[in-house]
């Protein structure tokens, strides 16, 4: 997994330096930035509900916090490719103070409409499983073998964001696939059917 992190991040960084050398030559704009914010998650797909039909979990409060560059290639569009700590899992429903708790390395790449600061964004994720425990009580235990390493997602959303200074926004991450490990019993594969569903509040400051 490591191997694909350092790949991944080599391909980020090779396409944020090709395209602010581009747009520069260009006398475009180019800003780095920091975010942090809060996110509500939890787990969706068919093996999180009850027999009832409904889900057998709860979002919970997580964090996320991370760097990004904002690459114009007009006035109207840019690319921001970012690099974050986030904080997900869910809440167990009608089971009190049990939790589980995923840490990833995410890597999103949004793609920006902007218009007079305001912009609204979508693109591809990538994350990578940093830590996995199932907690109750006081009680923690590792479970991060039976999660997968990479997590491939999707996100969406829209704020207000200047080349230099404050922003605000708000992202919908979803996942495409399930997170939990298959198990094999025989001849039968079991492939468990639950993803992460994330919603993130955050702030930014650019520097240009």
């Amino acid at each position: 997994m490591k191997k694909s992190i350092i790949m991944l991040l080599a391909l980020v960084l090779g396409l944020s330096t090709a395209a602010q050398a581009q747009y520069r030559g260009r006398g475009g704009n180019v800003s780095l930035g920091i975010k942090a914010g809060a996110a509500l998650t939890s787990f969706v797909g068919k093996d999180t509900q009850t027999p009832s039909g409904n889900s057998g979990y709860d979002y919970r409060l997580g964090f996320q916090a991370g760097v990004f560059a904002n690459i114009g290639f007009s006035k109207l569009f840019a690319f921001q490719p970012e690099l974050l700590y986030s904080q997900k899992g869910a809440s167990v429903r009608d089971v009190v103070d049990t939790r589980t708790r995923l840490n990833y390395l995410d890597v999103p790449l949004a793609f920006h409409v902007n218009t007079d600061g305001f912009f609204f964004e979508a693109g591809p994720q990538v994350g990578f499983l940093l830590a996995a425990k199932n907690e109750s009580g006081s009680t923690s235990v590792d479970v991060k073998d039976a999660y997968k390493q990479v997590d491939f997602g999707y996100l969406a959303g829209l704020g207000y964001q200047l080349k230099h200074g404050l922003g605000i926004g708000l992202r919908y991450n979803g996942a495409f696939t399930n997170f939990p490990v298959s198990n094999t019993i025989g001849n039968v594969t079991v492939q468990p059917r639950a993803r992460n569903s994330t919603f993130q509040l955050y702030a930014t400051y650019s520097f240009n």
